[in-house]
């Protein structure tokens, strides 16, 4: 557990609910690829998830949490939303709406909730990884416990 003034809002917002994480931390560098945190991290690229925040033809707003290694499909991301298309967000609008940076943006904790879907991947494993929201900071936590907070569903959205 990190002391109290280490804690992201991620792990506020998990301590509030009870969940149970371990927070990882690393030198901050927001030019590390996910494939390269993971393996400071020691874990397997599978386990090690980004956080995408993209935006349908409506104009609403939609969370996707893909394996770091795999790139979200666009044209599943909207079918699965229930959208005509789905574009990623300028990296400018990501601080504003969300509360975070590019490369700190985790699915927990966000400015509003946003409708949120996260590779069926997950669920094979015990923990994954996500953005403890700063850029140096990963959460490990049961895709269980990620999915009931986030309110979020399974789904395949990357590209085979």
């Amino acid at each position: 557990m990190a002391k109290n003034n280490d804690k992201t809002n991620v792990m506020r917002v998990l301590d509030s609910k009870k969940i149970k994480y371990e927070s990882h931390t690393y030198e901050p560098d927001a030019t590390l690829t996910g494939e390269e945190i993971a393996g400071i991290l020691g874990e397997p690229v599978e386990k090690v998830f980004k956080t995408l925040v993209t935006q349908g033809k409506t104009n609403a707003y939609y969370v996707f949490v893909v394996p770091v290694a795999k790139e979200l499909d666009l044209k599943k991301a909207a079918k699965t939303a229930g959208e005509k298309s789905i574009a990623m967000i300028k990296q400018k609008e990501l601080l504003p709406l969300t509360g975070y940076v590019h490369g700190g943006c985790s699915p927990i904790g966000m400015k509003k909730q946003f409708k949120t879907f996260i590779h069926e991947t997950a669920e094979g494993y015990d923990k994954i990884f996500v953005s403890a929201g700063k850029v140096g900071a990963q959460i490990e936590l049961a895709p269980s416990d990620l999915i009931e907070v986030t309110r979020s569903n399974l789904a395949d959205i990357t590209v085979d």
